[in-house]
Order: structure tokens, then C-alpha cells, then sequence
């Protein structure tokens, strides 16, 4: 008999709850073949077989939370050996002697709550896109279907019904849906932060021009040599470094009585994905290339929109990037990721009228917000910082020349 436990979930993480099982009692396991998942505050967390066997028992069902090394299963070790029995059904039988009948022959399933979702909701696998291992349909690919048609449904509703708000049954139009892990942590998180730290945010806005001729010019021959597009976001996480190196509080947090100044730049980079919003780290990108920082983003990018990104890619951020641009936003006022004192807010590129030593021009105009903990960050400090990230990006040749 093998005991599978819960696996280490990362730092500072000491509880999971158990999303879904992959197998039940009486199933056939390979060696490395996913037997659950377990759901924790950041990520989403896999559990391999250790041998192969039979899944004799589960004992920390789906909805259950669990802690460090708790016991989820057990499983009885032995070769299985594939057999059919008089009605021809397929049987994996293990040197124990025990048996699982099994009709089904595919080298995985979906998620068994994301069959019993689709099931309630007649929904066609075909129609769902699975975002699990080897393509495995999760829960959270079919809620993200069922969000996205109860979207559509309350279009045609508005548009095709006329009823009096007072004559509606509003039960019949709502949709409940119990909250992930990560969005509950999500929603924790950002309060404790507007708890906790004195937020403050300082706004400026910088000519994109000089970045957009750059990335114009050299985008198809950087591709060519790095297989990395050149985007944005790399001249944004450079001058953040250079600005972060200059006003060093910006990059510091505090540790109850202590303030902790970093000597590297950890740079997390909000993602948002339809499980929630994540913050994946590029590790030292203060030491980092231009392509070295794109790959890093692409990466982890790629990742987060697949489910994988592991816990190791998600802790140790300094300083955060939030660009709430991609999705149309001309101005914000982005909420720390606590304990971290700083966090930059990049948004849309639109054409607008500046003056210019008395004459008027049209410029592709980007508004920065940086919000920083009081606590820590002086008003001095955290304007200063904008306008050297602004500086930096009106005029790329300071970034060359660190200055």
C-alpha cells in the first residue's frame, strides 16, 4: 500500500483544497499519471501517482481542504496486468488480486467536475477548450462557457424583453457560482493591501513616440535573431529597473519594525486569465537583456493563459507592472500587491494635442499611475521615480547610457 500525499505547495502556502479527482476507487494508476488536483491561494497543483496500481481508497474528497503531507489516497502497488473477462470488458488486475472493469480506453479524462458541470448544462465537449494537462477539460473551462453564455443570454434578454423591473422574477435571472480558491484570495489580498499600506497614487503621461519608432524599426530583425517579438512591455520593465536603482524605497517593503531594501529586481507583470488575475516574477530582470525580458514574458505569459505556472514563478516580485491598456483603460489607480511598496500602471496609447514650445502637436500619449505605500515611499521619492520611467521612455538612448 502507498499513501499519496499532498505534495510542497510552495512558500509561505500551507493549505489546499481538493478540486477535483482525476480517478476513482478501484481504478487502474500508471506511474506519473495525474491522479487529483488540489487548488491553493496562487495556483493550481497536480498530483502524480508514485507507482502503479490500484486506487483503492480516496480519503480527502473534492471541496476538502488539506494540509501539508495530509494523506489524499492510497494506493495498492503491483503490475497491472490487462485482461478481458467473458463479457469482453477490458480488467486491470494487480498482484493483490483486485480488479477494475473499465470500458473506457482513452489516455485521460476531463476533469469528473467538469463532465458533471457540461452534463447539467448539456454542454458539447467539443465546445469547450481544455486548458488542463494534455488538453483535459477543468471546471473552470467549462464555468468560463457558461459565464460567456449567460453574457450572450443577457444581451438578447435586454433586447427582446420589454417586462416592468417590478414584474421580473429575479431569481430566474441570476446565476450563482461558488468562488474559486484564487479569486477569494485575490479578493483577501487586495483588501489587506487598501487596509495595511497608506496607498497614494501619482499620475504623469509620456510621448510614446520615440519607443514606437524603436520597436518599428528594429521589431522584424530582433524577431529574426532572438524568436521573440519586441514589444512594450520590455522598455517598460528596463526603465522601471533603471528608475527603482535611483529610488530605491520604491523597491523596499516593510517587515514589521524593518524596512527591507532590495539589492535586485524581482518584476512581476499582472496577467489576467479567466481563472483570475495572476502575477507571475521575472527573476533579476534588472540584470536582464531587452530579449531576455521578452522571452521571460512570453513564458510566463504562455503559462499563465495554459494553468501552469508554478509556485516558484509566482512568489519573491519587488516591484509590479500592471497593464491595463491591453484591455482599452486610459487611466487607473492600480492597487498594490502587498507587502511590495510600488506598483506601475501602463494603459492605452491615444493620439492627442500637446503643446510643444508653443505650438500644437499630435502625439500617441500614454497616462502612467504609480501607486506606493506612504509608509515608506515619500512624495518626492515616488514622483521623482515617474518621471524618470518617463524620461527614459521619451528618450530610449538614457536607458543605453544609464542615465
Amino acid at each position: 500500500m502507498t499513501e499519496i500525499r499532498v505534495p510542497t505547495l510552495g512558500e509561505s502556502v500551507t493549505e489546499a483544497t481538493v478540486a477535483t479527482w482525476f480517478k476513482k476507487p478501484g481504478d487502474s494508476v500508471a506511474i506519473d499519471e495525474m491522479l487529483c488536483e488540489l487548488e491553493t491561494d496562487k495556483v493550481t497543483v497536480e498530483v502524480p501517482s508514485t507507482v502503479s496500481g490500484i486506487l483503492s481508497e480516496i480519503v480527502a474528497h473534492e471541496g476538502e481542504t488539506v494540509g501539508l503531507d495530509a494523506i489524499l489516497g492510497i494506493i495498492s502497488e503491483g503490475e497491472i496486468q490487462p485482461t478481458e473477462n467473458n463479457n469482453g470488458q477490458k480488467i486491470s488486475s494487480i498482484s493483490n488480486d483486485k480488479i477494475q472493469i473499465s470500458n473506457d480506453t482513452k489516455d485521460f479524462e476531463n476533469a469528473p467536475s467538469a463532465k458533471k458541470l457540461m452534463n447539467e448544462n448539456k454542454i458539447n465537449e467539443k465546445n469547450v477548450v481544455g486548458t488542463g494537462r494534455d488538453g483535459r477539460v477543468m471546471k473552470e473551462d467549462v464555468l468560463a462557457v457558461l459565464n460567456s453564455e449567460s453574457s450572450t443570454n443577457r444581451s438578447e434578454n435586454q433586447l427582446n424583453d420589454q417586462i416592468q423591473e417590478n414584474e421580473v422574477d429575479t431569481s430566474k435571472h441570476q446565476e450563482r457560482i461558488k468562488m474559486s480558491r484564487l479569486r477569494m484570495t485575490i479578493a483577501k489580498r487586495l483588501k489587506e493591501a487598501q487596509n495595511t499600506a497608506a496607498m497614494l497614487t501619482t499620475y504623469n503621461e509620456v510621448d510614446m513616440s520615440s519607443v514606437m519608432k524603436i520597436r518599428s524599426k528594429f521589431k522584424e530583425v530582433f524577431e529574426k535573431k532572438h524568436n521573440v517579438k519586441l514589444g512594450f512591455m520590455s522598455f517598460f520593465v528596463k526603465a522601471c529597473c533603471h528608475a527603482l536603482n535611483e529610488v530605491p524605497e520604491v523597491n523596499a517593503q516593510i517587515d514589521e519594525d524593518h524596512l527591507v531594501f532590495n539589492q535586485f529586481v524581482n518584476m512581476g507583470v499582472a496577467v489576467g486569465t479567466p481563472t483570475g488575475l495572476v502575477v507571475p516574477v521575472i527573476k533579476n530582470a534588472d540584470k536582464m537583456s531587452f530579449a531576455e525580458v521578452e522571452k521571460s514574458i512570453s513564458n510566463l505569459g504562455k503559462k499563465a493563459r495554459d494553468g501552469k505556472l508554478s509556485m516558484d514563478d509566482m512568489k519573491g516580485g519587488t516591484f509590479t507592472i500592471s497593464n491595463g491598456g491591453v484591455y482599452g483603460s486610459l487611466m487607473s489607480s492600480p492597487i498594490l500587491n502587498y507587502p511590495q511598496s510600488g506598483i506601475l500602471g501602463m494603459h492605452k496609447i491615444q493620439e492627442r494635442p500637446i503643446a510643444i514650445d508653443g505650438n500644437i502637436f499630435i502625439k500617441p500619449m500614454m497616462y502612467l499611475a504609480l501607486s506606493y505605500d506612504h509608509r515608506i515611499v515619500d512624495g518626492k521619492g515616488a514622483v521623482t521615480f515617474l518621471v524618470r520611467v518617463k524620461e527614459m521612455l521619451e528618450d530610449p538612448h538614457r536607458l543605453l547610457m544609464d542615465v
